[in-house]
């Protein structure tokens, strides 16, 4: 099993800046990928950022130009770096770590990202 614990979560007003993190522990091994999905409510989750361990990244369009995702190998921990955040930016963010070989997927418990004045 692999744990992922997120932090920095919160409320911002907009305009505003949040960091988030997710620290991988347990079983870490056959590393693929590790991703950011966010779920607003009454919505499906949806992925944000992921980054491989070549360290290809991806983004979703609606936050090109304003996020960032990096990763700190030696620490198994991402981060996510939501800059001029937005209203519709509001979710819970969730942490994924992805297993090459189809070997699993793993989440962490989300943490609450409100962008609201």
């Amino acid at each position: 099993q692999v744990q992922l614990v997120e932090s920095g979560g919160g409320l911002v007003q907009p305009g505003g800046s949040l960091r988030l993190s997710c620290a991988a522990s347990g079983s870490i091994y056959a590393f693929k990928a590790m991703k950011w999905y966010r779920q607003a409510p009454g919505k499906e989750r949806a992925l944000v950022a992921a980054i491989t361990g070549g360290g290809m990244i991806t983004y979703a369009d609606s936050v090109k130009g304003r996020f960032t995702i990096s990763r700190d190998g030696a620490k198994n921990t991402i981060y996510l770096q939501m800059n001029r955040l937005k209203p519709e930016d509001t979710a819970v963010y969730y942490c994924n770590y992805e297993r090459m070989f189809n070997l699993g997927d793993f989440w962490g418990q989300g943490t609450q990202v409100t962008v609201s004045s």
